[in-house]
């Protein structure tokens, strides 16, 4: 069984946040509501302070807090190492949401971070929480896949709709490789300067074990103990090379 783990090359990203827009059309996001965030930020003084940024989508802990304080056990992990969220036993409690350190979690009948509230214009029935024009056909409330219900918390799922599918014992899910372009997470498939890439974190000859291995992977607040399944490159000279939380972004 895969551990399927993504890693993000910050001296690649170019913050165009094509992954950004992926996502929100393959999984029904609402405007603002990115489960594949670019963060923007400044470093540096007047006058030539430097713009950077940081990619970061849900990390798929090993160790996830959501899921150690979720009451109904409607945050679970998949065999193959991926968290999802079970609509069917969500409570919308919110504690899922306070545990994250990351802040990738999205509460459906929260004030619109976008106006106007495009659910007001595309009206959903009493299952769905809204019904947007450009909806895919996949729905899977057990595993929090499509649009949400109301009153339950959304997420990430690294397309879980896609990588499922993908034969036994794929090493990697390259978008080069026209046989397996199908089960390419969408930010993955999207990245234009390629700096994402997608495979099992056990299998020792996948491309993103070598990368994390020659490259010194780096994990986002690796001292929560939550252990994440995404992995960051850096180097000098990167736009966002200074991943937060660790001694790189200390210095």
């Amino acid at each position: 069984m895969a551990k399927w783990g993504m890693v993000i090359d910050l001296e690649k990203c170019t913050g165009c946040q094509a992954c950004s827009t992926a996502c929100q059309m393959e999984n029904n996001r609402l405007p603002g509501e990115n489960y594949q965030d670019v963060l923007y930020y400044t470093e540096g003084k007047q006058p030539t302070p430097q713009l950077k940024w940081f990619p970061r989508p849900c990390m798929q802990c090993e160790e996830p807090s959501c899921m150690h304080v979720c009451p109904t056990r409607a945050t679970y992990k998949t065999e193959d190492g991926v968290v999802l969220i079970d609509w069917n036993k969500c409570i919308g409690c919110k504690y899922c949401m306070i545990a994250c350190p990351y802040g990738v979690r999205f509460y459906t009948d929260e004030k619109p971070l976008v106006e106007p509230n495009v659910k007001a214009v595309f009206n959903g029935d009493r299952k769905l929480s809204w019904n947007p024009p450009y909806k895919g056909p996949q729905q899977d409330a057990a595993k929090g896949i499509g649009i949400q219900p109301d009153g339950v918390v959304s997420k990430c799922t690294f397309c879980y709709h896609k990588i499922s599918k993908a034969p036994k014992g794929t090493p990697d899910l390259d978008p080069a490789n026209p046989e397996l372009v199908e089960y390419v997470p969408a930010c993955v498939r999207t990245c234009a300067p390629g700096a994402r890439y997608f495979g099992d974190l056990d299998n020792p000859n996948s491309q993103v074990n070598r990368l994390i291995s020659d490259k010194q992977g780096t994990r986002l607040l690796d001292h929560t103990g939550n252990k994440p399944q995404v992995y960051y490159l850096t180097g000098a000279g990167a736009a966002g090379s200074a991943v937060p939380g660790t001694r790189a972004a200390k210095a």
